[in-house]
This record gives structure tokens, sequence and C-alpha cells, in this order.
């Protein structure tokens, strides 16, 4: 503000910088906004696959970790005595 009341050079050259640095700001942010829609469309659509991904993972881990229980061994062992 102080350099729109100013009335030497100086100021009319910060002035007419402070003008074009809002303009470019405007411009990048104008620019950037199909960017951002796109970002929240993605985002929406990975809200709903999160919880899929959980639900497999929940029914995977199971399979992963190995049996919860101690196996009966099938078959003969030598050491052991027949009787």
């Amino acid at each position: 503000m102080l350099s729109s009341v100013l009335n030497s050079p100086r100021a009319v050259e910060v002035n007419i910088a402070i003008i074009r640095t809002f303009v470019e700001l405007r411009r990048m942010i104008a620019d950037h906004e199909d960017l951002a829609k796109m970002v929240a469309e993605h985002e929406k659509c990975l809200k709903g696959l999160t919880g899929d991904v959980r639900k497999i993972i929940n029914l995977i881990q199971p399979l992963v970790d190995g049996p919860t229980k101690k196996l009966n061994k099938i078959g003969f062992d030598p050491g052991e005595s027949a009787l």
C-alpha cells in the first residue's frame, strides 16, 4: 500500500513488482486447479478401495501366519516303540 502512495520511481517499480507477483500467483492457482480436481477424484476412488484391500489382507493374514495349533503327526516314526 505504501508503494502506491509514494510518488517515486522506486515506489512505482515496487508496486508493479507486487502486482505482477499476485497476477503470477493467480495464474499458477488457475493452472493447477484442474490437477487439484483430479487428485481429489482419485482420493475418492482410493478411499473406497482401502476397505476392500483391508478385507483381503485380513483374509490372507492367517494363511501367512501359519497354523495356530500344533498338528498331529501322520505316519510311522521309527524312533517310537511299537508297543
